[in-house]
C-alpha cells in the first residue's frame, strides 16, 4: 500500500522543498502530494522508481528533469523545461505548458492537455528500446520537433486558448533527422520546416496513434473517440543528415 506524505510548499524556497521531498522518499513515502506550489524548480528531478507526485499549483522550470520512472500529475499549468533529458516515467499536465518541453528526452511520456510554447521536443531521441512520447492537446509554438532524432510527437490542436492561431508555429520539424510528428487535421504548408511535408498515415501509424490517444484520454478524462474522429497526417525526416549537403568534405 502506498505511503502518502503531504507537503505544504507555501513560501518554501525550491532547494528546501526538494530536500523535504528527498527526505520523505528516504523515509518510505511512495506518493508525495505537494500543495501551494508556486514556481519552485526541479521538482522530481532525477527521482527514480515507482513514485507518484500530485502537484497542486504551478511548478517552475525543469520539472522532472533527468527523471527515471515516477508518475507526476500537475493539476494546473507548468513552466519551461518539463522533462528535460528524462529517461522514463509519465508526466501529466492538466493545463498549459511552457517552452522546451521534453528537451533531449530519451524515454517516458508527457501528456499535456492545453497549449505549449516554443521548441517542444527539441533534440528528442529514442534510446535503446525506449520510445519517448509527447502528446499536446492544444497548439504549439515555433520550432516544434526541431532537430528531433527519435520518438513521437502527437499534436491535437483541440484544447487550445488560441482559436485563431495555426495548429503549430513556424519551422515545424526543422532539422529533424529521426522520429515522427503526428498532427490531427492539417498543417499549413508554410509552417513546416525546409524539405519536409505532411503525408497520409498508414495502418501502422493509425495503430500507434490509437494506442497513444487512448492512454492520453484516460489520463486526462477526455473522449478518445472524439479525438480519433478526424484524419491525421505525419511528418518524418527525408534524410538522417538533412544538412549534410551544406558541408564540404575535408
Amino acid at each position: 500500500m502506498a505511503k502518502t506524505i503531504t507537503l505544504d510548499a507555501g513560501g518554501i524556497y525550491y532547494r528546501q522543498l526538494n530536500e523535504q521531498i528527498r527526505e520523505a522518499v528516504a523515509a518510505g513515502a511512495t506518493k508525495i502530494v505537494l500543495n501551494n506550489i508556486n514556481g519552485q524548480r526541479y521538482i522530481a528531478g532525477a527521482m527514480e522508481g515507482k513514485l507518484s507526485f500530485e502537484v497542486n499549483g504551478v511548478p517552475g522550470q525543469d520539472l522532472c528533469s533527468f527523471m527515471r520512472g515516477p508518475t507526476v500529475r500537475v493539476k494546473a499549468n507548468a513552466q519551461d523545461g518539463i522533462g528535460n533529458t528524462m529517461d522514463d516515467g509519465t508526466i501529466v499536465i492538466e493545463g498549459l505548458a511552457g517552452d522546451v518541453v521534453g528537451y533531449a528526452m530519451r524515454g517516458g511520456k508527457i501528456f499535456i492537455k492545453g497549449d505549449v510554447g516554443y521548441r517542444v521536443g527539441i533534440h528528442m531521441k529514442a534510446y535503446m528500446d525506449k520510445l519517448p512520447t509527447i502528446v499536446i492537446g492544444g497548439k504549439a509554438g515555433d520550432f516544434l520537433g526541431e532537430y528531433m532524432a527519435g520518438g513521437i510527437l502527437l499534436l491535437l490542436g483541440m484544447y487550445s486558448d488560441k482559436p485563431t492561431e495555426p495548429i503549430a508555429g513556424r519551422s515545424l520539424g526543422t532539422g529533424m533527422h529521426g522520429g515522427v510528428i503526428y498532427v490531427r487535421g492539417e498543417v499549413p504548408v508554410e509552417q513546416i520546416g525546409p524539405g519536409l511535408s505532411a503525408q497520409p498515415v498508414d495502418d501502422a501509424d493509425t495503430a500507434a496513434i490509437t494506442g497513444i490517444v487512448k492512454e492520453y484520454a484516460k489520463e486526462l478524462g477526455l473522449d478518445a473517440k472524439e479525438i480519433l474522429a478526424a484524419d491525421f497526417v505525419k511528418i518524418k525526416p527525408f534524410s538522417h543528415r538533412p544538412y549534410g549537403n551544406l558541408y564540404v568534405p575535408a
